[in-house]
């Protein structure tokens, strides 16, 4: 390819990266992360930080960047959720029957560049949309007991017309990658996280805040902050790998419209995460992979504080959704035959939301806890190949009573979620 061919795909895919950096998922799969990025780990179930063959892998471990050559990459999900509860029982604050999410259907981009500058060193970037909640319901959703007291509404899920959040990360991530010495592997990578949240329809709980005029429908809200990835590849020369990755807690700034809703001031950290797996080439053609990853919602307040806290929203200490961290197995398998490379994976994740916290939880139902997954790619000729991938997660509940404060006993909440993933991408490989 020409050089100024070669430029100006380079210089499409910085626009690219941009653009992406301000479109973020609205999801929720391992808590509120991805399962994966890139069409490859999504369908592997997100397992490969032993085996990170493509420059998106360097936004699971750094260090094996070296694998990926010099190469971009770009896809895109259509990411559908299926969320809302159920009310059961006696009469309560939130309405019986069943309640959806409007907005099923979300669009996630990805995109990566990988630069290999010699046998033992190479740099990258990557946009990782790293996750999300959001729920979005109905304004005019039935609710009887909003008529019987001084209710900013008549109707809603907590009185209040469409209660619902926002949420959105993105993490921006170049990266570099060296080799130590034969068969073991470095890499660090910056992380630049933009995240960007909004609430509405929750004035009803402005007695229960320290700002109530920071609490709910104050607009999107933008946070960013500065953090670090770093990584380690270890090949033995037997067919068999070792990789892990580690990136410690990211301090955003606050979230200031909304410091009377989130814990300590509008504070909503970047929980610290770990991945460890091992890879096998069980034949020529054929990798096995195992992945552990360790999501510490617990270490940030806003989101593992208990919901049921004796303290206000937003104050230091204050209530969070109550979430517990989550550990995420994951099993995948690529099948390499002519053109096409075939995958396959499941992965399986504790839900991170108590019985006790399902109510403030009708906002946030992450409770996802299966993942069933496959594609495959297809070499078009040496420069180009184009990749598929399909998650199902299959549909998860949770049971608890309705918590609220000088409320009824008796009434029950059962959340649900499940999700559907479809994903297109591309890989163009530069020559060497």
């Amino acid at each position: 390819m020409a050089l100024l061919e070669k430029k100006t795909i380079r210089t499409s895919f910085a626009a690219l990266w941009m653009s992406g950096a301000l479109v973020a998922p609205a999801l929720a799969t391992e808590g509120y992360f991805q399962h994966g990025t890139g069409a490859r780990a999504k369908a592997l179930a997100g397992a490969g930080v032993a085996d990170t063959r493509d420059a998106a892998g360097m936004a699971l471990n750094p260090a094996g960047l070296l694998r990926a050559g010099t190469q971009a990459q770009i896809s895109l999900s259509a990411f559908q959720a299926k969320r809302g509860f159920t009310g059961s029982g006696g009469p309560g604050f939130t309405p019986s029957g069943e309640v959806d999410s409007v907005n099923e259907w979300f669009p996630i981009p990805n995109l990566a560049y990988s630069h290999r500058i010699s046998d033992k060193a190479a740099w990258g970037i990557v946009v990782v949309a790293n996750g999300g909640l959001n729920t979005t319901y109905a304004p005019d959703v039935a609710n009887p007991v909003c008529g019987s007291g001084p209710f900013p509404s008549s109707t809603g899920v907590f009185c209040d017309n469409g209660a619902g959040v926002d949420l959105n990360q993105v993490f921006i991530q170049p990266t570099f990658a060296y080799q130590l010495v034969n068969g073991l592997s470095v890499g660090v990578a910056p992380v630049l996280a933009v995240q960007r949240f909004e609430a509405r329809g929750l004035a009803i709980f402005g007695g229960l805040s320290v700002d109530p005029a920071n609490l709910t429908d104050n607009g999107q809200n933008w946070s960013t902050g500065i953090g670090v990835k770093v990584g380690v590849d270890i090949d033995t020369g037997t067919g068999f790998r070792i990789g892990a990755s580690y990136q410690p807690k990211i301090n955003m700034s606050r979230f200031d419209r909304y410091r009377g809703l989130f814990a300590d001031g509008g504070d909503f950290d970047v929980p610290s995460n770990w991945t460890v797996g091992v890879a096998w080439d069980v034949a020529d053609n054929v990798t096995a992979l195992f992945d552990v990853r360790h999501i510490d919602y617990s270490g940030v307040g806003s989101v593992g504080n208990s919901s049921s806290i004796p303290n206000f929203f937003g104050n230091f200490g204050g209530p969070g959704f109550g979430w517990n961290d989550v550990t995420a197995y994951k099993f995948g398998v690529e099948w390499r035959r002519d053109a096409f490379t075939w995958r396959a994976g499941f992965a399986h994740n504790n839900n991170p939301i108590d019985p006790e916290d399902v109510t403030l939880n009708i906002l946030a139902p992450g409770v996802i806890e299966n993942h069933i997954t496959g594609g495959f790619s297809y070499a078009v000729n040496e420069g180009n190949s184009f990749d598929f991938a399909l998650l199902f997660a299959p549909n998860n509940t949770v049971r608890g009573e309705e918590v609220i404060p000088g409320g009824p006993p008796g009434h029950f909440i059962e959340l649900e979620l499940s999700q559907i993933e479809i994903t297109f991408g591309w890989t163009f490989k530069f020559g060497e």
